[in-house]
């Protein structure tokens, strides 16, 4: 058998090289179709297209909390505790003859600290302060109002963070994203028929909710109450109505 020339040596050298460059080209070419059929331009690819969607619920809110707080200055700590906790007792004993129930109460701070006196360049202790809350659910909305009065009226001087809220907001939630859905396709459809495409079906789905967004918290000072009416009275409390948001991002397959 006739051995390979040099001529035939640099012929198979050449096919295989055109071989090789064929093969890069091949799979070049799939990588970049690949990487194209994922790639976005704008808010839109070749193959998908992504829309963003927005919905709202308001509604009114069926529940109320506030911080109910004592705070009481004196010489001695074990008086000053004895003031401050009897009239905490009291304000708790008639919340809960209110319609309050137990596991709506709870204890949110009880604090002391001393007073300082620093004439002539010394530090003093001149006293004593101690401080007590509790965070109160209110789930009659019509009473909020005789709860703060009666508050005041038994010793309270603090009432911070009242705000109305949604017990259970996941019905609004759900209500909510129903129409940010709605809202991504219908933009989406928009989209679709300027381009000349046409939706498939939904390949990806993300959202960011809220809870139920509070009115401003309200403050009510009980000892401005207190030293113009000789008591605290109940103030007009007006809940409002809340809004539940839902956005989301939907990408959809489209041909």
């Amino acid at each position: 058998m006739p051995q390979p020339t040099m001529k035939d040596n640099k012929f198979l050298q050449g096919v295989i090289g055109l071989l090789a460059v064929a093969l890069i080209i091949f799979v070049g070419a799939k990588t970049r179709n690949a990487f194209q059929e994922y790639h976005y331009i704008g808010t839109t690819g070749r193959d998908t297209i992504q829309i963003g969607g927005y919905g709202k619920v308001s509604a009114t809110p069926d529940l109320a909390q506030a911080s109910l707080g004592i705070t009481t200055d004196g010489a001695k700590v074990a008086d000053i505790q004895t003031q401050n906790t009897q009239k905490m007792n009291a304000i708790v004993a008639a919340v809960k003859a209110m319609g309050v129930e137990d596991k709506d109460i709870q204890t949110s701070n009880y604090s002391i600290y001393p007073k300082y006196d620093y004439s002539n360049g010394k530090q003093n202790i001149v006293g004593y302060t101690v401080s007590q809350n509790v965070t109160v659910k209110i789930r009659k909305l019509e009473t909020v109002g005789d709860v703060l009065g009666k508050a005041g009226e038994l010793g309270a001087n603090q009432v911070n963070g009242l705000n109305f809220t949604i017990d259970d907001p996941t019905t609004l939630q759900a209500q909510a994203r129903d129409k940010a859905l709605a809202d991504a396709r219908t933009k989406a459809d928009e989209v679709a028929n300027k381009l000349g495409l046409h939706i498939v079906k939904v390949v990806t789905f993300s959202e960011s909710s809220n809870s139920p967004t509070p009115p401003m918290p309200y403050a009510y000072d009980m000892k401005v109450e207190a030293a113009n009416a000789g008591g605290a009275s109940a103030p007009s409390v007006q809940s409002g109505s809340l809004d539940v948001e839902s956005n989301v991002a939907v990408t959809y397959e489209v041909q």
